[in-house]
């Protein structure tokens, strides 16, 4: 099994930033791509960014510029960086990771428990 543990979600002000990070342990062989997707009530779930393995990165339109996905396979960690935040940008944020074990043949998708962000204007 694998688990995802995300940390760095809080309360804000407009403009300030905050920095996401998700660790992920287990039954480790390697890890594909990782992303960050955000969820607010009534909506569906939401790419902000994710990262490749060659670390070629793609972006949510609103939120480029301001944000940056880096990934580090070694440490099997993804981190957000979000700078400029806005109070469109309050969400659930969530790590994803896709990821194969040690011992399977085909990769999974896995998904952490969630982390708040508030920003106030």
């Amino acid at each position: 099994q694998v688990q995802l543990v995300e940390s760095g979600g809080g309360l804000v002000q407009a403009g300030e930033s905050l920095r996401l990070t998700c660790a992920a342990s287990g039954r480790i062989f390697r890890i594909n791509d990782m992303g960050w997707y955000r969820q607010v009530p009534g909506k569906q779930r939401e790419l902000v960014a994710n990262i490749a393995t060659d670390g070629s990165t793609n972006y949510e339109d609103s939120v480029k510029g301001r944000f940056i996905i880096s990934g580090d396979n070694a440490k099997n960690t993804v981190i957000l960086q979000m700078n400029s935040l806005k109070p469109e940008d309050a969400a659930v944020y969530y790590c994803n990771m896709n990821v194969y074990q040690i011992g399977w043949p085909h990769p999974s998708n896995y998904w952490g428990q969630g982390t708040r962000v508030t920003v106030s204007s």
